[in-house]
C-alpha cells in the first residue's frame, strides 16, 4: 500500500520527539519489535483509518494436563476479583449529566491544562464548559480505546501463559475489561455524546502489545504499564470531578485495575529472575520506550486539531500542555504507581536508572509498589 510523502512527512514532523534519538535506550532489537507499530500508529494513523483496525499476529495458546495449582497468592487474587464483580446495570444511569450545568462541574479549570491555555481564557463562561465537556470526552475516549486493548491482551495472556492459576485468575479479568469497555462507551454515547478517535501514541502501545508473540511483555506492557498509567489517570479525574455517576463508575474501575496491576507484578516477579543478561535487558528497554510513549498519548492532539489547530501551532500546543501545572501533577499521580512496581520486578537496574531520572521518574522508586499500592487503590476508590 502506497503512502502520500506529503502525509507521511507531515505525520513524522507531528510526531518529531519519537524519532529524536536522544532519551531513547537505542536497542535494536527494541526498535524492530517497536517500528511496525510506530509505522502503524504515527505515520500511517491506522487508528484513523476507518471503524475498524484489524491486526493479524502470531498466537500461542498453552494447554495445562496437569492443572496444577501452586500460587496460592494468585488463588487469593481469584477469589478476591471473584467477590469483586460487578454489573454495569448496579450503576444509576437514570442520572442527568448537564454538561452546561455549572452547579455539578464535570472538570474545574483547576484541574486541567486549558486555563493556561490564552485562547481559552477568553472564551464565555459557557463556551469553556463546552470546551472542559470536551476535553472529558476526549479523556474517556482513550479509556474506552485502552480498555478494548485490554480486553484483547487479557484473552491472549489468559491462553498463552503456562501457569494454570494464571489462566483463572485471567479468565475473572476477561470479564473486568469487557465490563469496562461497556460503561465506558455508555457515558460516553449517553451522557456527554460525544466520542473521540484513538491517540497515535496508545493505538502504537496497543498495537506493541496485542502483536507480540512473548506473553511476559504482553504482561509487562499491559498489566504493568498500560494498567499502571489508567490507575494514576483513573485516579486523578475521580478526584477532579464532581459528578456523581462519574465518580462511581470510575471508583468500581479502580478497584479491578488495582487487582490487574498485582496480577502483573506477581506473574513477572519470578519470571524475570530468571531471565538471561541480554533479555532483561531487552525487556528493560522495551519498557522505557513504552513509558515515553505512553507519555505522549496525553497530549490531546485530537482536542487540539479541533478546537485550536487553526490558532496555534503544534508545537506550541505541547509546549503549553507538557509545561502546564495540570500535567506536572498527573504525571506524578501516573508514574508513581509504574516506578516502584518496575523496580520491584526487576526492570530498574543502574543501566536504566539515568534514562528514568532524566524524565524526572527516579523520585517515586520507594513509592509503594503492589500489592500494598493495589490494596491502597482499593482503600482510596472506596
Amino acid at each position: 500500500m502506497r503512502f502520500p510523502l506529503p502525509e507521511f512527512v507531515g505525520n513524522a514532523l507531528e510526531h518529531a520527539q519519537v524519532f529524536d534519538p536522544r532519551g531513547h535506550t537505542r536497542n535494536l532489537r527494541v526498535y524492530k519489535a517497536l517500528a511496525g507499530p510506530v509505522l502503524r500508529g504515527l505515520i500511517r494513523k491506522e487508528g484513523k483509518q476507518g471503524d475498524t483496525t484489524v491486526m493479524k499476529h502470531e498466537s500461542t495458546t498453552t494447554f495445562s494436563w496437569t492443572y496444577l495449582r501452586d500460587r496460592p497468592e494468585l488463588e487469593r487474587l481469584t477469589k478476591a476479583a471473584r467477590k469483586g464483580q460487578w454489573s454495569p446495570e448496579d450503576l444509576d444511569w437514570a442520572r442527568v449529566v448537564d454538561p452546561e450545568d455549572p452547579a455539578c462541574e464535570l472538570f474545574s479549570d483547576e484541574e486541567l491544562p486549558l486555563s493556561e491555555i490564552p485562547g481559552y481564557r477568553s472564551l464565555s463562561a459557557k463556551r469553556q464548559r463546552a470546551q472542559r465537556a470536551d476535553m472529558l470526552s476526549w479523556m474517556l475516549s482513550q479509556f474506552l480505546h485502552g480498555e478494548q486493548g485490554a480486553l484483547y491482551a487479557a484473552c491472549q495472556l489468559t491462553e498463552a501463559v503456562d501457569c494454570f492459576d494464571s489462566k483463572l485468575y485471567g479468565s475473572t479479568q476477561v470479564v473486568d475489561e469487557g465490563r469496562h469497555v461497556e460503561v465506558f462507551c455508555r457515558y460516553l454515547d449517553e451522557k456527554l455524546e460525544k466520542r473521540y478517535a484513538i491517540n497515535d501514541n496508545l493505538f502504537v502501545v496497543l498495537d506493541a502489545v496485542v502483536n507480540d508473540s512473548r506473553w511476559d511483555l504482553k504482561f509487562l506492557g499491559m498489566q504493568i504499564l498500560v494498567e499502571g498509567l489508567a490507575l494514576g489517570a483513573f485516579g486523578t479525574m475521580r478526584n477532579a470531578t464532581e459528578e456523581p455517576l462519574l465518580i462511581d463508575l470510575l471508583g468500581r474501575v479502580i478497584s479491578d485495575e488495582a487487582r490487574h496491576v498485582h496480577f502483573g507484578v506477581v506473574a513477572l516477579q519470578e519470571l524475570y529472575r530468571h531471565l538471561s543478561p541480554s533479555e532483561l535487558r531487552e525487556r528493560e528497554d522495551w519498557a522505557y520506550e513504552v513509558c515515553l510513549m505512553a507519555r505522549n498519548r496525553f497530549l490531546a492532539h485530537e482536542f487540539y486539531e479541533e478546537n485550536y489547530g487553526h490558532a496555534m501551532s503544534l508545537r506550541e500546543w505541547d509546549r503549553l500542555i507538557q509545561g502546564s501545572r495540570f500535567m506536572a501533577r498527573f504525571r506524578h499521580t501516573l508514574f508513581r504507581r509504574i516506578v516502584p512496581n518496575l523496580k520491584r520486578i526487576g526492570l530498574l537496574s543502574k543501566r536504566m536508572r539515568p534514562h528514568y531520572a532524566a524524565l524526572g521518574l527516579l523520585d517515586y522508586e520507594f513509592g509503594k509498589a503492589a500489592p500494598d499500592l493495589a490494596l491502597q487503590e482499593l482503600l482510596d476508590a472506596a
